[in-house]
């Protein structure tokens, strides 16, 4: 079925309606005219142009209403004596070209209807009296005016459901949109994170491997201590990654599978960054952790930050700062920031160069979702060195 399909058979419907509904409106004419009045020759033809034209009232309006005025004119011309119960169709045109054609057209045929009035009066002037004419004009200047008003209430209110319609749709795109770009933040959120849980731990395997392929010939405590930390940071990768793929398990919310969210540990956060430093420092690395200002509890979201920038640092100088290098983790606490700095002495001014991936990148974008900065680069007298700056409510305010 084509999208202008529906639309098609409505239209069929209201002609079919419409042209039943003339026909009836003819015969009553005839009927009618035919008891109380004497019709001449020329009455049914002229009762039947006047009719005719309402079968196509809704569907083309405007050619409707001027049919039946040519009609009513032609009547008019002959005399009032041809006055008849057809002549009602001038209404249900003036109505139907107010309710469903454009504005223009339907001041149009106002005009028009209160010409042709102002005319059958003067004719009546001549005939009738001055006091018939005054009878007529005001019988029939208020039944214009009261059609030519229900008119355009119907106009008005078949307006206001079309744009109520519209409204309907235009938020239901709207909607639309927004359920998609919130999917492809929690898609790019996804991303960072399996992104800083994989990148951190193979970093971490690839390195203890290294060490304990070299130590394996003389010192094998060494190299069964490297396999035991490889093991142990394969296990808590597999761990936090089964976590997080958790959150996206819906189905298993009420299972009671270790997969479920009901299961889930908390995210990391701020104060994690010690058993970080400690997780790092047992794979051979030198790092230190330095705590200054007064911690206090963080808005959600910005624990978390600060340790993934944390650890994506801590890789980067894992994959390029060379061998033994000397890592200082420092975390200042002020009244409205949290600062992280992540620097080493290692040969940190190749790692733009090196470093391919989205490392600084999705850094930079955490610290930017949440207001604050990011900067990154070599340091003076060599070394790498990593600054974040995350911004916090002041003390006793609402996060």
């Amino acid at each position: 079925m084509t999208p202008d399909a529906p639309v098609d058979r409505a239209r069929r419907t209201t002609l079919l309606v419409d042209s039943a509904l003339a026909a009836l409106f003819f015969a009553a004419a005839i009927f009618f005219d035919g008891v109380v009045f004497s019709l001449t020759s020329l009455d049914p033809v002229v009762s039947f142009f006047l009719c005719a034209p309402l079968a196509v009232r809704r569907t083309h309006p405007v050619p409707s209403v001027v049919a039946v005025f040519v009609a009513g004119l032609f009547q008019l011309l002959q005399g009032y004596q041809s006055i008849n119960t057809a002549s009602f169709a001038v209404l249900a045109a003036l109505y139907s070209v107010t309710a469903f054609g454009p504005r223009w057209a339907s001041r149009t045929a106002l005009g028009a209807g209160l010409l042709g009035a102002t005319v059958l009066a003067i004719g009546l002037t001549r005939d009738g009296g001055l006091r018939v004419a005054i009878v007529v004009l005001f019988i029939m200047v208020p039944l214009l005016l009261a059609t030519w008003a229900a008119g355009m209430l119907r106009g008005t209110r078949s307006d206001a459901r079309a744009a109520r319609a519209e409204r309907l749709e235009r938020l239901a795109v709207e909607r639309e949109q927004e359920l998609r770009l919130a999917a492809q933040a929690e898609r790019a959120r996804i991303a960072r994170e399996m992104h800083d849980i994989v990148a951190h731990s193979l970093t971490v395997m690839v390195a203890q491997a290294d060490g304990g392929r070299y130590a394996a010939a003389n010192e094998p405590a060494a190299a069964t201590h490297a396999l035991e930390t490889i093991a142990e940071t394969g296990r808590a990768a597999l761990a936090d990654m089964r976590r997080l793929l958790g959150v996206l398990r819906d189905e298993d919310a009420d299972d009671g599978s270790p997969g479920a969210p009901s299961t889930l540990t908390p995210q990391p956060a701020s104060g994690d960054l010690e058993s970080l430093v400690e997780h790092v420092r047992a794979s051979g690395l030198r790092v230190s952790l330095v705590r200054m200002g007064t911690p206090r509890v963080l808005p959600p979201g910005v624990g978390l930050t600060a340790y993934r920038i944390c650890q994506e640092a801590l890789t980067n100088v894992m994959k390029h700062a060379g061998p033994e290098p000397t890592v200082t983790v420092i975390v200042s606490w002020a009244p409205t920031s949290l600062s992280l700095e992540v620097s080493d002495d290692g040969r940190g001014a190749a790692a733009d160069a090196e470093d391919t991936g989205h490392g600084l990148l999705g850094m930079r974008e955490r610290a930017m979702m949440l207001g604050g900065t990011l900067t990154a680069g070599p340091r003076p007298g060599g070394g790498f060195r990593v600054r974040a700056q995350l911004p916090l409510p002041a003390p006793g305010g609402t996060p």
